[in-house]
């Protein structure tokens, strides 16, 4: 159990944070909330150790392994994808280099030599089935899986990663260490929809300790048992998921409203009582005792949230066409230099995006999302098909990157006035500032002095403030607060025009998309409204029962199929799935095979006789490369299939 107590933290002037006390241990899952620039991230630093407190103390027991991902990593070279994951699984790798080194020493060795290497050989096999050992290089490919990595990408050189894939190396890694306590910033910045319901899965059953920070609500409820808001400059602790925060908030927030109306009739009629005897000696005694007691008295600070009631006043822009976008059985990709060989990304893309329409992207990251955009903003142009942009279509495009190109020598209300036409078209810029969080003196401060989420706030109020009839937002939310991203949301329900947005916040998705175009598997379909299936695509509505390697089974009110209707087409994958369930067969026959030859190696009668445990341990090595290759079998026809 980790425990903290009393710490505080100052910066020059400013308290982010006081008398903090919180425990952290097995079964307890935080969620640390509170707006950006509050300390949510110096406090985690503080927690693991990273930066010291001005006041308290942090007590971790020296025995306890704490797994840290922040939202900023060091680039790491030199390795694989997998090599870096199976970093996280230092022990058993040393364990198993080893082992390893202790088989070939067995067949160099002859007498009593060989007899200390065998007994040596056995207690580490010992020990490294007791770790789990044997499963962790599986373990690994599973967690890589469920990130989003396809099983070609394990292999891959981690210099040729980009920042976000980096990022989901390192959480794989950390969940591979399975810490006695893991904290995270922000882990679901760089994840698609298909990645968080994974990851929200894993950690659901996590049994260490957990704090995490991030601003989507659906994860938050998924995954913590408890929440701890950091608010004016101190933390609240709320058991029970994010819905239950929410109520217990407001129920927090409706008592300190009552006690601060009683409180302050009580003061009035003391102040009343004080002005009316003032000057009367009968009452001398009395006035002073109710002055004394008005100045002991500790008032009531109600800790009123931002006014939710903002209104947003965009610039009115042109009337688009109806339609602003149709495409027709577009194929898109990237051709290899030549033209003729080019690399399919997208094929047989048909829908229309028509006016007033907010319309989400979502599917895993590499399907082809980024390139729909570019089809859309006209940065690309198809192979096939045909793409047609409506009339009076004038566009403004957020991406990942629209923070990084902020000028950090400015404020930030000079930064805003960069924009054409703000101070021109009647409406203050500072009101507008203040409808994304930017108020009074805020306004005033450094762009380069500005959290993560406050620059990307600003980024947002710059690109929503230019007077277009179509926003294509790239992952807004990222390194948002949850009360920003209220702000995004209240902001995009008013925008008057249209919307293209590629987020993986399942909440923000269902207040204010109209539509979903899912991408997978080189496909683009379009679903009406908002699907659950789509947004949770590891959720089932049939409620599946899991069964071996991530199977289910769905349950139906009707009693199963035996044949084919008559008329049915024959499915084109049938010959496929049949050969990947024979793989899989046989993966599972080949992993019980190791398991049995481990069970044997684990019997120290064995290495009485040196060569029957030589040629155990030679039977054990030549089961485990049978493994591999039949798991190797299995990944490749998993990929054909796209499962």
């Amino acid at each position: 159990m980790l425990t903290a107590s009393g710490l505080s933290r100052s910066f020059g002037s400013r308290t982010l944070f006081a008398d903090v006390s919180l425990q952290l241990g097995p079964g307890r899952r935080v969620a640390l909330v509170g707006s950006n620039g509050t300390g949510k991230t110096t406090l985690i630093e503080t927690i693991v150790g990273l930066q010291e407190p001005d006041i308290g103390k942090v007590h971790r027991p020296r025995e306890l392994r704490i797994g840290y991902l922040p939202q900023e990593l060091p680039d790491e070279v030199g390795r694989s994808v997998f090599e870096q994951v199976m970093l996280g699984a230092g022990l058993l790798t040393e364990l198993a280099r080893r082992i390893e080194a202790l088989g070939t020493q067995i067949g160099e060795t002859t007498g009593d030599e060989q007899g200390r290497v065998l007994v040596e050989f056995g207690e580490a096999q010992s020990r490294f089935e007791q770790l789990g050992g044997y499963a962790v290089e599986a373990d690994a490919h599973r967690i890589l899986s469920g990130l989003g990595f396809d099983p070609a990408d394990h292999d891959r050189p981690m210099d040729e990663m980009s920042g976000g894939w980096r990022m989901r190396v390192a959480l794989a890694r950390l969940l591979l260490s399975a810490p006695d306590l893991l904290i995270m910033d922000e882990p679901t910045n760089h994840l698609d929809v298909d990645s968080v319901a994974w990851l929200e899965q894993h950690l659901a059953g996590w049994s260490g300790g957990l704090l995490f920070v991030s601003h989507d609500r659906d994860f938050i409820d998924a995954v913590a048992n408890r929440i701890l808001e950091l608010a004016g400059n101190r933390i609240t602790e709320y058991v029970g998921g994010f819905a239950d925060f929410v109520v217990a908030r407001e129920e927090q927030l409706a008592m300190q409203r009552a006690a601060a109306a009683q409180q302050s009739r009580q003061v009035a009629r003391t102040e009343r009582f004080i002005e009316r005897f003032r000057y009367k000696a009968s009452k001398a005694r009395q006035v002073q005792s109710r002055v004394k007691a008005l100045e002991r008295l500790d008032r009531i600070v109600v800790e009123e949230p931002d006014d939710p009631t903002t209104r947003f006043g965009f610039p009115k822009p042109r009337r688009s066409s109806r339609l602003v976008a149709e495409l027709e059985g577009v194929t898109a990709g990237y051709d290899d230099g030549d033209g003729r060989n080019p690399e399919v990304v997208l094929r047989d893309v048909t829908f229309g995006v028509e006016r007033g329409r907010t319309v989400a992207l979502v599917g895993p990251n590499g399907a082809g999302k980024t390139t729909l955009v570019r089809l859309l903003t006209g940065e690309m142009a198809p192979l096939d098909g045909q793409i047609n942009r409506g009339t009076n279509v004038d566009l403004s495009h957020f991406d990942q990157l629209q923070a990084e190109v902020l000028d950090e020598r400015r404020t930030v209300l000079e930064e805003f006035k960069t924009v054409s036409g703000v101070g021109t078209d009647g409406r203050n810029p500072r009101t507008y500032l203040a409808s994304f969080g930017f108020r009074g003196d805020t306004v005033d401060r450094l762009v380069g002095d500005l959290s993560g989420g406050e620059q990307t706030r600003l980024a947002l109020a710059k690109t929503l403030a230019v007077p277009v009839n179509l926003l294509i937002l790239d992952e807004p939310t990222n390194h948002l607060d949850l009360p920003s991203c209220d702000v995004l949301e209240d902001a995009l329900t008013a925008y008057p025009g249209t919307v293209v947005l590629i987020t993986h916040d399942r909440h923000l998705i269902r207040s204010v998309a109209h539509n979903l175009v899912e991408v997978r598997n080189g496909r683009a379909v379009w679903h009406e409204g908002v699907p659950d299936r789509v947004l949770y695509p590891v959720r089932t509505d049939a409620a599946p029962t899991p069964t071996r390697h991530g199977a289910t089974e769905r349950h139906s009110d009707s009693p199963p199929t035996k044949k084919l209707r008559k008329g049915k087409p024959r499915d084109p994958t049938q010959g496929l799935r049949r050969k990947l369930e024979r793989a899989e067969r046989d993966w599972e026959a080949a992993e019980a095979t190791v398991l049995e030859v481990q069970g044997r190696l684990a019997d120290a009668d064995l290495y009485r006789d040196p060569d029957r445990a030589a040629a155990v341990v030679a039977e054990h090595e030549a089961a485990k490369d049978a493994a591999a290759a039949l798991m190797a079998d299995w990944e490749r026809l998993s990929a054909q299939l796209g499962d």
